[in-house]
């Protein structure tokens, strides 16, 4: 009875051993699928930063080497008007806006698209009568706006003076250009009417319609060309 007692002790024991070694194998196992996954996730996290960093220095690199477009001074500016503007019809101060008649070029490149907005001011009318007789319009091209911001420039004022009564003769007193004839009388004005030419010049010359004793006026749609007095950096 003792010794099958003795045996049952030994035997509970063994299994006991047993069982405790077979346990920590597992436990290891376990710890090093879970130190090898941790491993793994840090050098994928690693490498994707490194990645991450990599496209961002890149895309630095090639954003430093596009440099600015610059339209250089002297380059002319065609600005159709958005409305009539005049002698008699506006004032010193009042603004006026339009849009690019024509692509503006720096080279080969279109640095100034056709159809941009403008904003310019009437910087003097004097109505006919209050200027030695005559009339003067003289205006100015203040902004382009280019990628959704307004760019200030820096151009020529353009000056427009009729002189002396029943002529049909006006002058650009800014450009020095002769108007040489009239394409057509304002008969009724309005949008889209014929508007006179320049002659003569190489700065190019807006609209002007005289009649007998009228006074200067560029209608809607009027071309009128501002040659641009210093360099125009554009970003792309």
């Amino acid at each position: 009875m003792r010794s099958r007692l003795i045996l049952l002790t030994l035997s509970l024991y063994l299994t006991l051993s047993v069982l405790g070694c077979t346990s920590k194998p597992s436990s290891d196992s376990s710890a090093t699928d879970t130190n090898n996954a941790t491993d793994s996730q840090d050098a994928t996290a690693k490498g994707g930063g490194k990645e991450s960093k990599d496209r961002k220095e890149s895309k630095e690199h090639k954003e430093a080497k596009r440099e600015p477009i610059v339209v250089p001074a002297g380059t002319s500016v065609t600005v159709s008007l958005g409305s009539a503007i005049g002698s008699k019809l506006s004032q010193a101060g009042q603004t006026f806006n339009g849009t690019v008649a024509k692509d503006v070029l720096a080279g080969n490149v279109v640095a100034i698209p056709q159809g941009a907005t403008v904003s310019g001011t009437v910087t003097d009318a004097k109505a006919l009568g209050k200027f030695a007789g005559g009339a003067v319009l003289q205006v100015r091209l203040d902004s382009i706006n280019l990628n959704g911001a307004d760019m200030q420039v820096q151009a020529a004022l353009r000056t427009f003076s009729a002189k002396g009564k029943g002529k049909r003769t006006a002058v650009l007193a800014g450009g020095g250009a002769a108007l040489g004839g009239i394409v057509g009388a304002l008969a009724g004005g309005g949008k889209g009417a014929a508007i006179g030419l320049a002659a003569g010049g190489g700065a190019g010359a807006g609209g002007a319609a005289l009649t007998g004793n009228k006074d200067i006026v560029l209608p809607a749609e009027s071309a009128v060309t501002f040659e641009l007095s210093q360099p125009l950096e554009i970003r792309q």
